[in-house]
């Protein structure tokens, strides 16, 4: 339906600007503050204005946090339709006709509370590390997880489980586990989030929030790897993934890091030696 005081606040092209440029700022703030029937009602407002493969973007993101995967899945279509090139409706379309499938058309909401902190998505040399996630539950389960969820690590013996809302996701990767499963029976404490879904595939970032006295000197994740995914919901776009949009980090990471919960960078591989057990000074007799 139309917005009246828009028609009223757009009747000069610097008016209309003006007007789109708050309401995309209004959009990403609520989002930030997982006020998603807020948010998808703001983006509805701006799409008042004309079309906008952006707005629709973060409107199938609103719409699929709220558990309306047939809706969210049609505006990811119009976001494809207005640009061709937009990688991530393309994504989010091809995880979406699974999940279709699997869940139906709606799902359980996302709980409140269930977004990590912007902070778990900074990436920090030997702080931050990413991951795989293994032996994925059914996609019915898995569609109840989006990025930018919190992921809580809970070691098992010789695997490390994740948990989000409530909920095992799989395991961590071996590679990954093994070092951070000898820092955590030292006190080290990890926090993460989900950084990216696929079909069958869940990436998440890993952060040390706490580290033992006892582990003094000893990193938690050795090596720094090229980067290339972003954060879940950003200013301009959602799930943005194309790497010409380093450019853009350069710009307004400062400001938008706090406020949007903006892009995070995990590595497109990690080697295995960046988690190669390293002899430690502090270690040797």
């Amino acid at each position: 339906m139309p917005f009246p005081e828009i028609d009223a606040a757009a009747q000069t092209p610097a008016g209309q600007t003006r007007l789109k440029r708050n309401l995309a700022e209004q959009a990403i703030a609520q989002a930030a503050a997982a006020s998603w029937a807020d948010a998808a009602e703001t983006n509805r407002r701006l799409l008042e204005l004309g079309a906008d493969s952006e707005a629709e973007n973060r409107l199938a993101k609103a719409l699929w946090e709220l558990g309306e995967l047939g809706s969210a899945r049609e505006h990811y279509q119009k976001a494809l339709a207005l640009d061709p090139t937009n990688r991530i409706a393309e994504r989010n379309i091809d995880r979406l006709k699974v999940l279709l499938v699997e869940a139906g058309e709606k799902t359980v909401p996302a709980k409140p509370g269930s977004k990590a902190p912007v902070s778990i998505f900074v990436e920090e040399t030997g702080k931050t590390g990413f991951a795989h996630l293994l032996d994925l539950p059914d996609p019915k389960k898995l569609a109840q997880v989006n990025p930018g969820d919190t992921v809580e690590l809970q070691p098992e013996g010789n695997r490390l489980i994740a948990t989000s809302n409530g909920m095992r996701i799989g395991v961590v990767e071996p590679r990954v586990a093994a070092r951070l499963l000898k820092l955590i029976a030292e006190g080290n404490k990890y926090l993460a989030g989900v950084t990216s879904l696929g079909a069958v595939d869940v990436r998440i970032i890993i952060r040390e929030i706490y580290q033992d006295p006892r582990n003094y000197g000893k990193v938690s994740f050795p090596t720094a790897a090229k980067s290339t995914d972003l954060r879940p919901y950003t200013k301009g776009t959602l799930l943005r993934e194309d790497e010409e949009l380093e450019e853009d980090l350069e710009e307004d990471v400062e400001d938008e890091e706090i406020t949007e919960i903006d892009r995070v960078l995990p590595p497109e591989d990690t080697t295995d030696e960046a988690y190669t057990e390293e002899t430690d000074e502090t270690d040797e007799p």
